[in-house]
């Protein structure tokens, strides 16, 4: 489930190889440049983007995926992945396992009843990220990366680049996970190197991360009401707790608009606290007095058939 993964290798890495002498003639499209009184070469191979000095080498702005299996409504698994690196390293003629990974992109295309916007739209706050709505999709800006949830038909129209068959005319909805900074400890090791990537161990941690991730996404009007399940004037009344929150967007979102609200003066400590046990109370009952939304439920569902399929 690897697109885009960015390396950074160092000299000492590749054995002494002498990056200037050696590597260019491997490249397309070279040129040289002077950064700071240092020889810096740009190239590319086969579409990912190469830059080096006499130090270091890195391999960027490009997607591994795309330049190894063809396309990127295809993402590569843990042999895929191995494969593709001794690929780059042969191409290269460096140990390219032995490289920093300096951003990896999890992702999968999801094939689903509706257009993509209509799951966007279920999609609510997530702990400890920034919603962004923008008009080429839906962007959780994190501390070490980004969530992206989008229109891969309607991106692969814009850039021009050809749809798979498979995909043409379908509805589309690709959800990715970006790391880009910090990447080592937001996922618990020393350092990640092109060799950890198809490690299996590694590979599973980032498929269960990124089907987590999703999970912790609070859902907008991801329920119905179920009038049939309602016995008493209290569970009525929770009943209305509980829409009044899926139009807030959330449990997060409630707890934001009282603690606002509170701020204002609006409301008491006490009373903002008693809101809160309130909305905390209906959150609690939702089983039997609810029914999920199909459009989430399908969604929920793909996530979790991917992570299962790419194991």
């Amino acid at each position: 489930m690897y697109d885009s993964i960015n390396f950074k290798l160092l000299q000492a890495e590749a054995g002494g190889v002498d990056f200037l002498e050696e590597i260019p003639c491997y490249l397309d499209g070279v040129g040289e440049h002077n950064y700071n009184g240092d020889v810096v070469v740009t190239g590319e191979l086969s579409g990912l983007k190469v830059s080096l000095n006499r130090y270091q080498i890195k391999v960027k702005d490009g997607s591994l995926c795309k330049w190894y299996l063809g396309d990127n409504f295809k993402t590569m698994g843990r042999g895929d992945t191995q494969r593709a690196m001794e690929k780059l390293s042969d191409s290269l003629h460096l140990p390219m396992d032995k490289a920093t990974v300096t951003r990896i992109d999890v992702a999968q295309n999801f094939i689903l009843k509706h257009p993509p916007e209509v799951y966007i739209n279920h999609l609510g706050l997530l702990k400890f990220a920034t919603r962004l709505q923008e008009p080429s999709g839906l962007y959780y800006q994190q501390t070490g990366g980004r969530l992206c949830f989008y229109d891969k038909v309607k991106e692969q129209r814009n850039h021009r680049e050809p749809i798979p068959d498979l995909y043409e005319g379908r509805n589309v909805l690709r959800y990715e996970q970006r790391y880009t900074n910090r990447i080592a400890s937001q996922l618990g090791v020393q350092t990640v190197t092109g060799a950890l990537l198809y490690d299996e161990a590694f590979y599973m941690g980032l498929l269960d991360k990124w089907k987590t991730t999703y999970k912790a996404i609070q859902k907008i009007n991801d329920i119905s009401l179920n009038f049939e399940a309602m016995k008493t004037k209290q569970q009525l009344y929770k009943m209305g707790v509980l829409s009044l929150i899926e139009q807030a967007g959330g449990v997060l979102q409630m707890y934001e608009q009282i603690n606002e609200a509170q701020k204002r003066g609006e409301l008491t400590k006490k009373q903002a606290y008693d809101l809160r046990q309130a909305v905390n109370e209906a959150s609690q009952i939702r089983e039997g007095l609810i029914v999920p939304n199909e459009a989430i439920k399908e969604l929920d569902k793909k996530v979790s058939e991917a992570v299962k399929f790419y194991r």
